[in-house]
C-alpha cells in the first residue's frame, strides 16, 4: 500500500489559498443544508500546559477520501498547534497520504474565519483590528484582503513586540495601512471588522467598547473553558457559528456561558442564502467558529493532488 508522505514545507508549497475560496464555501453550504455525517472533536487535557485533539471524520461530497487529524497544542510553544493529517480513501480505507497539518490548519481556518466575515460584516466594512497577532491572525487578515478591500488595519496583543512586529510584517506584504496598538479599546474603537484569535479564557471583548455595526470573528474559543466574546455581545449581536453543538460544547457560545438559544445560524445555512445573517447596517454580527473536519479535507484533498501531480514527497508502505 502507496502512502505519501509530506512535511509541512512540501505543504506549504502545495497550497494555494486563493483556489480553496470556492469549494470551502461549497463544502460549509453542504454541511449546514444536506443530510451526512457531522463533524466530531474529541480533546483530552495532557497536563496544565497542553492538550490533543482529534478531528474526524473529514468528508465532502464529491471526494472520494476522508481525513483523521490529530493536534497537539501547546501555548507556550512555536509553533503552538502541531499534528499530523492522515488522508484515507473512502472506499477502501488505504492509506493515500500522511502530512503535517500545522499549515494545512492555519490556512482552513483564516479562509473560514474571512468567508464568514465577508458575508456577515456590513457593506462597505473596510477597517480591521487584529486581536492577537500571532499565525493565526495572519492567516485571517490575509484571506479577508483576499475577499474584501481593506483599507486600514490595528494589531493588538498582550505582547506590544509581538503586535509591532506583525504590523510590519503584513504592512508590507498587503500593502495598506498596519498599525500595532498599545491598547486594545483603541485597535477595536473604530474597526468596521474584528478578528480575534487569542488564548483567552476570560473574555475581553465587552458591548461598550464596539461600534454601532461591527462584526467579530472570534476564533480562540475552541476548547471548552476559552472565550473572547462576552455574553452581552452576544445576546444583542447576530450569532453564527459553523456547527450549533461544538459551538456550546467547547466554542464561543458555550465559553460565553449561553446555550443553543443564542445561536441564529451556522455559516453554511448563511452562505447558502437559508438564512439572512445580516438584516441591518447597524447590527452586530458574531461568527464563532471551532473548526470542522471537511476544511481539513478541502485542503487536505488538493494537497494529495498537487503531490502525485509534481512527484512532491516520498512514498512509504505502512503495510510493508
Amino acid at each position: 500500500m502507496a502512502t505519501l508522505l509530506l512535511t509541512r514545507s512540501e505543504v506549504e508549497r502545495l497550497v494555494d489559498p486563493a483556489a480553496l475560496v470556492a469549494d470551502l464555501s461549497a463544502a460549509f453550504r453542504a454541511y449546514s443544508t444536506t443530510p451526512g455525517l457531522r463533524a466530531q472533536r474529541v480533546r483530552s487535557s495532557l497536563n496544565d500546559r497542553g492538550s490533543a485533539t482529534v478531528l474526524f471524520p473529514g468528508t465532502v461530497a464529491g471526494i472520494p477520501a476522508y481525513t483523521v487529524k490529530v493536534h497537539a497544542k501547546f501555548p507556550d510553544q512555536r509553533p503552538a498547534i502541531r499534528g499530523v493529517l492522515c488522508l484515507h480513501d473512502a472506499h477502501t480505507g488505504d492509506l493515500l497520504a500522511v502530512m503535517d497539518s500545522t499549515h494545512l490548519t492555519a490556512v482552513r481556518t483564516g479562509l473560514a474565519g474571512a468567508l464568514a466575515a465577508d458575508v456577515l460584516a456590513r457593506a462597505g466594512a473596510e477597517t480591521v483590528a487584529v486581536v492577537g497577532a500571532g499565525m493565526q491572525g495572519e492567516h485571517q487578515l490575509r484571506s479577508l484582503a483576499m475577499l474584501r478591500p481593506l483599507s486600514r488595519v490595528w494589531a493588538y496583543d498582550t505582547r506590544p513586540e509581538q503586535a509591532q512586529a506583525f504590523a510590519a510584517r503584513m504592512a508590507a506584504e498587503l500593502r495598506i495601512a498596519v498599525e500595532p496598538s498599545a491598547s486594545l479599546e483603541v485597535a477595536v474603537r473604530e474597526a468596521d471588522i474584528i478578528l480575534a484569535a487569542t488564548w483567552a479564557r476570560t473574555p475581553f471583548l465587552f458591548l461598550p467598547m464596539l461600534r454601532q455595526g461591527v462584526h467579530v470573528t472570534t476564533l480562540g474559543a475552541d476548547e471548552p473553558g476559552k472565550c473572547e466574546v462576552a455574553a452581552e455581545v452576544m445576546r444583542e449581536a447576530v450569532v453564527v457559528c459553523d456547527d450549533r453543538d461544538l459551538a456550546v460544547q467547547m466554542g464561543a457560545v458555550g465559553g460565553a456561558g449561553l446555550s443553543h438559544e443564542a445561536i441564529d445560524a451556522e455559516l453554511g445555512e448563511v452562505l447558502a442564502g437559508a438564512h439572512p445573517g445580516r438584516t441591518s447596517p447597524s447590527e452586530i454580527t458574531v461568527f464563532g467558529g471551532v473548526g470542522l473536519a471537511f476544511q481539513d479535507l478541502v485542503v487536505a484533498w488538493e494537497v494529495y493532488r498537487l503531490a502525485s501531480t509534481r512527484r512532491a514527497g516520498r512514498i512509504t508502505d505502512f503495510l510493508a
